[in-house]
């Protein structure tokens, strides 16, 4: 007997996944998925059957990693870059830290922190948003691999505010706080 079709939703969204994934893995169409979740069609017992098999698959056999949960863009400032840019950068997108980069190698980080710190040391505004990023940066921020376990990304978390994702030497994602709530929906 399966579980109620009602669980389909919960499930997927505690593993992470999206109605496109879900589908890919169960062997239907995203519009299925979409279509079972809001209620609106009540589908075959094979087609449950194969998104119920392809959420105990995830749940028993595989954890969730990295590449699970990464933001693809990654949003960064340069090194040689004024603050005021970083502090443009961080208000249009709604970030809290950025990565610096030297090119496409990570070699810092800056974070609302470090630029309350340089106010509050006295530094005049003016003089502040003017600076290169690289005079009040902080160390960058650690990286994993795409395969890394989440549970290990969420560790990282507890101390930085952000881990970045990489292949081969490249940045190719970022994964905050916020981001790993998200698997919590």
């Amino acid at each position: 007997m399966l579980p109620p079709i009602e669980e389909i939703a919960k499930k997927r969204r505690m593993l992470g996944l999206t109605q496109k994934q879900l589908a890919k893995l169960a062997g239907v169409s995203q519009s299925l998925i979409a279509k079972v979740e809001s209620r609106k069609i009540q589908p075959s017992y094979d087609k449950v059957k194969a998104i119920f098999d392809a959420l105990e698959n995830l749940e028993t056999g595989t954890e969730l990693h990295a590449a699970d949960v990464l933001h693809n863009e990654v949003i960064g400032v340069q090194k040689n870059e004024p603050v005021s840019k970083a502090v443009k950068l961080m208000m249009d997108y709604g970030y809290s830290q950025l990565p610096v980069f030297d090119g496409e190698k990570v070699v810092g980080s800056i974070t609302e922190k470090a630029m309350l710190a340089k106010v509050s040391s006295g530094k005049d505004f003016a003089q502040i948003s003017q600076l290169p990023v690289e005079n009040i940066m902080d160390e960058n921020f650690p990286q994993v691999g795409k395969q890394t376990p989440l549970k290990l990304v969420s560790t990282l978390l507890e101390v930085y505010p952000a881990v970045l994702v990489s292949e081969k030497g490249k940045v190719i994602g970022i994964i905050t706080k916020a981001d790993l709530l998200k698997v919590l929906l």
